[in-house]
């Protein structure tokens, strides 16, 4: 049985410290993003079931949380269960992603949005997963994306915009996997996979970082025996490359790794997106290629991203091109780009300042403190810039400032009867 005084399982509380933590993180990450000329929205959590469902979140649909319509009874709901229609009686869900809902927003309002529209969506998302670290089944993701520019600068734009957020949390040895859903079909294609089973086959190439390519090869074979041989051949030569410095993303270092055949335009998409960038990331931010990153999501259709970081076991971010989604719900294709952050990842890696400081200020009142002379010593300071919290004086004098500073107060003063002008007050810093 669930503990009555726990969250559900897979969700979190946080504390006053670790909410001001985050904060922080996301203030940095939205400031950034501004910078870069994007407009942050706001979409509801819910949205119509049939839109979540609509095949276009690929595994996330399964993971997807269901709101059931109202008035259904408890014998409704059995008889819907022994069917196996419990689907059926839903009519809203809970977002598994911020994607789907950007698009069906832009929908709604095209005609108030610029011709491109650069947006920030930085909010909770939920998934039926098997809670796990760094997986949660409510967690934040903060995305950005561009609709209506259907050229490289848009990637270009998110590229560098994510970097210089990655680099402004102190986040160091990222590196910024790239590919292209046309390489990848282009690479089957060469290959011979008949054209009804590269998403399957995608699937398995996706499992390269924990099969290896042994065991990718043999289970294509399942598929086409010959097709996957050839596929073998290929990953014979990328595998040791993604083990090693990784392959640059230049038109040189793609080929050399790949058959001239295989997704011609996505390989020189990629290229003019390397030379674009040569030199313009931060540091601590690589960019490369790799031809085996699919990403699941069956929505996208040209360029993709992941960020991998050496601190954790999953990727910290990623994105790509979803040109035909936006189609789905607007009756005519829109291009579109987005690139999200892994929230709940990057800030378990990352060491954030103490958000203390002087400017954060506590009064501990003596027992015989008038309540009109507090109220008015903090009206005061609030209206100077300052954060103030009132407390009362206490025998553990110890104990009570060391929960003051461990709140994120920076200084404290006592405040004596009669004390009524700001000026007059003490304050001495107190230690983090």
């Amino acid at each position: 049985m669930a503990n009555p005084v726990n969250p559900p399982r897979g969700m979190r509380d946080f504390l006053p410290a670790d909410k001001a933590r985050r904060e922080h993180a996301l203030g940095i990450i939205r400031s950034v993003y501004r910078a870069h000329g994007f407009d942050e929205i706001e979409t509801p959590v819910v949205e119509d079931y049939a839109r979540l469902h609509a095949g276009l979140g690929g595994d996330n649909e399964k993971l997807s949380f269901s709101i059931l319509k109202r008035g259904i009874g408890p014998e409704a709901l059995a008889a819907a269960a022994e069917a196996g229609e419990v689907e059926s009686l839903a009519d809203l869900g809970l977002r598994f992603d911020l994607t789907v809902p950007l698009t069906r927003f832009y929908a709604s309002h095209r005609a108030e949005l610029p011709p491109v529209f650069r947006s920030i969506q930085i909010a909770p998302v939920w998934r039926a997963e098997r809670p796990q670290k760094g997986r949660y089944r409510q967690f934040v993701q903060a995305d950005i994306d561009i609709i209506g520019e259907a050229g490289a600068l848009a990637e270009l734009e998110l590229i560098t915009a994510t970097s210089q957020a990655l680099a402004a949390l102190g986040l160091e040895g990222c590196v910024i996997r790239v590919n292209d859903r046309r390489i990848l079909f282009g690479l089957l294609e060469h290959c011979g996979f008949p054209a009804e089973t590269h998403e399957r086959a995608l699937i398995t190439v996706d499992k390269l970082d924990k099969i290896g390519a042994a065991g990718v090869v043999e289970e294509l074979r399942e598929i086409d025996g010959a097709a996957a041989e050839r596929l073998g051949a290929v990953l014979a030569k990328v595998e040791p490359a993604l083990a090693g410095a990784g392959i640059p993303l230049a038109a040189e270092a793609i080929s050399a790794v790949l058959p001239a055949e295989a997704g011609a335009e996505g390989v020189a998409h990629l290229a003019a997106l390397g030379a674009a960038l040569a030199g313009g990331l931060p540091a601590g931010v690589e960019l490369r290629f790799d031809p085996t990153l699919v990403r699941g999501m069956g929505y996208y259709t040209g360029t993709i991203f992941e960020i991998a970081h050496p601190g954790s076991g999953s990727s910290v971010g990623g994105g790509g091109r979803y040109d035909g989604m936006v189609g789905r719900f607007l009756g005519q294709d829109v291009p579109a780009v987005g690139f999200s952050i892994g929230f709940e990842r990057v800030v378990d890696l990352i060491e954030l300042p103490e958000e203390t400081g002087p400017a954060d200020v506590a009064l501990v009142a003596d027992p015989d403190a008038a309540l009109e002379d507090l109220l008015a010593l903090k009206r005061e300071l609030v209206a100077r810039g300052h954060r103030v919290r009132l407390e009362k004086r206490q025998k553990n004098m110890k104990t009570l400032l060391a929960r003051i500073a461990e709140a994120g107060f920076g200084s404290v003063a006592n405040v004596r009867a009669g004390v009524r002008d700001a000026d007059a007050l003490e304050f001495r810093p107190l230690a983090p």
